[in-house]
């Protein structure tokens, strides 16, 4: 151990305050008089002993010496010594106990002259300089600093280090380092000041070995051990933090132990007793249940009945899930509990329901009659909100669906938690605590939140063979000066893609429950095809524009969205590849390309109508979503058109961490007074549809490329080498999914980890045959006629090019050209044959089934998908594994 000393002080290094403490060893205290103090003079040495008084006397004064800090008063009024009094031994001795027990004091001596003049001696404890921990690196000191109740400028005492070894002892077993060691060390300064240096010794985590059950018949260990937190080591464990011996991990096991014999029927189920022993060479440790399952149970008569006048039993009877002859199954029980007092929340009543059991042993039958009971009514008294340091208060406030002085409602407190989770500004497993009130009728609702950043910095930069070099810079504030706005910018810069956008959103206007926002942007989009693998720029779009956005609630579950958008578009083709003579040739671009240039203004608006009872929009594991929004183009602008779309998703916790959820999708697009354009279509494929490329799905257009070696007998080639293919769009399309996320262990989860398997089914589809191209005319009976198009040899930017050298003169013909006039003009280049053909223009299903994780990585959120497509038209694209990198818009 290196401790700091000041003064010159190192020599005076107190080697321990107490023994350290080991494993299951407790800290031996030591007295008073063991700390090295300064050497006393000479001739203290020789004075009077502590108490000298062989007989009775009387007192006939007190004085104090050695104080420093305290008044002498102050010293005298912690003993019962008074001037005029008669005094004993016993009474001397008294008070030396009474002023060492005032933990002040690190020496006392009580001397009496003889005469009948008490002295009390004392050495004061020193006062505290500063904390040092020492030797913590799996443990960092915040997290340590909070156990310890010692703190500068306090009086040291002995017990208070004792109590702060155990609390940081503790803790690092709770991390399942049962092996730890905390030697706490004083170091002496001037002034009668100390600093105190816990030296730890953290040893390594405890793991637990083998985990044994007895006593089970009806399920296998590797089944139970599977609903435990705790798991064995194990390769396949090398993620978990469950692997770790945790006496409260430990008693949790028991727990899910009995619910998951409950739930299944046996309901006579215990946990006989439960052992955890170390290992002889105390690393890891073995535990070991005993177990009796008892019998299984179906339910029996199953009722329902209220007390209540307005509540009629009838009406609720429905919704009681269970029949007579189930499997018996107390989770189910629990839930119905809930769902029925959720459900007579809704008219306004805090009913208390109980379920009544009648357990028939010989039957093994457990009849249940859920009776609905008037609760006395309660008033929320106050709502208290600790925790959010940044967060404003009425931010959180503003979010509960009870206030100050309503009749208790389980069902609003419950809404309130989820609407206060969804906010995304609070750490998960957030809970409204109920205390007491000041009167029996009066409740205390307690928001204790956690914090988090709620502030998003992204830079990244990167070359991907889509994209070429790609730079990302985006912020986001999602809780803005903790008023729970939110402000974003972001800049994306890539070889075909560049945006910037700006956008906030404020929720509550005037504290009135009503949101409004803008967006203002500009991007820049490159389209583009492939031949082959090589990726094409069709069209390039440059759209700029804003949007304004406000949203107000109709009931609590259902909320309407207005928005006004203005766009300015400019749709350009590479006039020196697709054009001729100034004007876009379909030969070269394809007619539906050259349909789709020039320039347009977009004024739209729109509503969306929304439904959402999710219990947490950010990681929703229950509850739905669903949206119906329509969109007008053609107030003002060039563009007229009516949109329509739909989306819905629900999702279930099917217990034990998995959340199974379906999603459905659908819009239809119609042009008033004119065709929909490219740009205003839908697209499907990736990422939306998992296993195929992007804008994989639907009507595109082919050009394959003719092989016109015999003129006469042109063949159309069909490699994938040979043709473009351009996807154009469809005005109507839908989608539907299905995905089942299953739970890791604690450390996937930590890490951010959660699988999924899924399937995903959609079409896009809806619009007419473009008027396609064909280089050849081959007909029966005919000549074949192929037409045989020539072009200047240019360069990027029109220019005319000549060789450098003469191509007649092979010897020194380097091939190399020049838009440098010269007498060796580079002859015109024949324009490739080709024949367009029409693909993907049905409604008919897509579908593809796979697996993926999405991952909370330290560089944003990654998802990497693994997909087969199952069912697909010609035309279509596949792509076996995807991944993304962020959120998609």
């Amino acid at each position: 151990m290196t401790a700091t000393t000041a003064n010159n002080h190192r020599a005076r290094i107190i080697p321990a305050l107490l023994v350290g403490t080991m494993l299951g060893g407790l800290a031996q205290p030591l007295l008073a008089q063991q700390v090295a103090a300064p050497a006393a003079p000479a001739a203290a040495a020789a004075e009077t002993p502590n108490v000298v008084a062989e007989v009775p006397g009387v007192i006939k004064s007190v004085n104090v010496a050695g104080s420093e800090r305290l008044e002498a008063d102050t010293v005298r009024s912690y003993v019962k010594l008074t001037p005029g009094e008669p005094y004993t031994r016993e009474a001397l001795d008294q008070a030396l106990k009474d002023l060492y027990e005032t933990e002040l004091f690190a020496d006392v001596q009580v001397r009496d002259d003889g005469q009948g003049n008490i002295t009390l001696q004392v050495r004061e404890n020193p006062v505290i300089n500063r904390i040092v921990l020492e030797g913590n690196k799996r443990l960092k000191s915040d997290k340590i600093n909070p156990e310890i109740k010692l703190a500068p400028r306090q009086i040291f005492t002995r017990s208070k280090v004792r109590a702060d070894v155990n609390r940081i002892i503790e803790l690092y077993r709770r991390q399942g380092r049962f092996a730890a060691t905390v030697e706490p060390k004083m170091v002496q300064l001037d002034q009668n000041r100390v600093d105190i240096i816990f030296e730890i010794h953290e040893g390594d985590k405890s793991k637990v070995r083998k985990i044994n059950i007895i006593g089970n018949q009806k399920f296998s260990d590797g089944r139970l051990r599977g609903e435990m937190a705790t798991k064995q080591t194990g390769l396949t464990k090398i993620f978990s933090s469950g692997t770790s011996y945790d006496p409260d991990r430990m008693s949790y096991d028991q727990q899910k132990l009995r619910q998951f014999y409950l739930t299944n029927g046996y309901a006579d189920f215990r946990v006989v007793s439960a052992v955890a022993e170390l290992t002889p060479d105390k690393k890891d440790f073995i535990i070991t249940y005993v177990v009796e399952e008892g019998d299984r149970y179906k339910f029996g008569d199953v009722d329902l009945e209220s007390e209540i006048r307005d509540i009629k039993a009838e009406a609720f009877k429905p919704i009681l899930p269970m029949k007579k002859g189930d499997w018996y199954n107390a989770k189910l029980v629990e839930d119905t509990v809930d769902s029925i007092t959720e459900s007579t929340g809704l008219f306004g009543f805090t009913p208390d329901v109980r379920p009544d059991f009648n357990r028939d042993k010989e039957e093994l039958t457990m009849g249940v009659v859920f009776k609905i009971m008037q609760s006395p009514r309660v008033y929320v008294e106050r709502i208290d909100i600790n925790g959010n340091t940044h967060t404003k208060d009425k931010v959180v406030r503003r979010e509960f669906r009870l206030a100050e002085g309503d009749a208790f409602n389980s069902f609003k407190v419950k809404r309130s938690r989820d609407r206060i989770q969804s906010l995304g500004f609070f750490q998960e497993k957030f809970e409204i605590e109920q205390k007491p009130g000041s009167a029996p009728d009066r409740t205390i609702l307690e928001a204790n939140v956690e914090e988090k950043s709620t502030g998003e910095l992204q830079v990244s930069a990167g070359y991907s063979s889509l994209e070429k070099f790609i730079v990302d810079l985006s912020i986001r504030e999602r809780n803005f000066m903790g008023k729970g706005q939110e402000v974003r910018a972001g800049v994306s810069y890539s070889t075909y893609s560049k945006s910037v956008e700006l956008g906030f959103t404020e929720p509550y206007v005037f504290d009135k429950n009503i949101a409004v926002g803008f967006d203002i942007f500009r991007r820049d989009y490159n389209s583009f095809n492939f031949s082959g693998n090589d990726r094409n720029t069709t069209y390039e779009q440059a759209t700029t524009g804003f949007q304004l956005r406000a949203g107000v609630p109709l009931t609590e579950f259902i909320t309407m969205a207005v928005r006004y958008g203005l766009n300015y578009d400019d749709v350009s083709l590479n006039k020196f590849t697709f054009f001729t003579n100034g004007v876009c040739d379909p030969v070269l671009a394809g007619r539906y390309l050259c349909d789709a240039i020039g320039k347009r203004v977009t004024s739209s608006v729109g509503y969306s109508l929304v439904f959402d009872n999710l219990n947490n929009r950010v990681r929703p594991s229950r509850g739905q979503r669903a949206v119906f929004s329509q969109d007008f183009a053609g107030l003002g602008g060039k563009v007229r058109y009516i949109k329509t779309s739909f989306e819905a998703t629900k999702y279930w916790g099917l217990g034990s961490g998995f959340i199974f959820s379906a999603g459905a999708e659908g819009g239809y697009i119609k042009g008033l007074g004119q065709q929909v354009r490219l740009t205003d279509r839908f697209y499907l494929g990736e990422p939306e549809m998992r296993g195929f490329g992007i804008r994989g799905i639907g009507p595109r257009v082919r050009r394959q490329r003719y092989d016109v070696t015999n003129p006469a007998a042109p063949v159309v080639l069909t490699d994938k080498n040979n043709y473009i293919d351009d996807a154009l769009g469809g005005n109507a399309y839908y989608k539907g999914r299905l995905e089942l996320e299953i739970p890791l262990g604690n450390g996937a989860r930590e890490l951010g980890l959660r699988p999924s398997i899924f399937m995903d089914a959609g079409a896009v589809f809806g619009i007419r045959k473009p008027v396609l191209s064909d280089g050849c005319t081959i007909a029966p009976n005919t000549p074949t006629n192929c037409t045989f198009l020539n072009r200047e040899a240019v360069d990027g930017k029109g220019r005319p090019l000549y060789y450098l050298n003469n191509p007649m003169d092979p010897a020194n013909f380097t091939g190399e050209t020049t838009t440098t006039v010269t007498a060796f003009k580079v002859p015109d280049q024949q324009i490739p044959i080709y024949k367009e053909a029409f693909f993907g223009n049905s409604a008919k299903p897509r579908l593809s089934v796979g697996f993926g994780v999405n991952w909370n990585s330290p560089f944003g959120p990654f998802r990497i998908d693994v997909a087969k497509a199952l069912l697909k038209e010609r035309g279509d694209n596949t792509k076996l594994i995807t991944f993304n990198v962020g959120t998609q818009f």
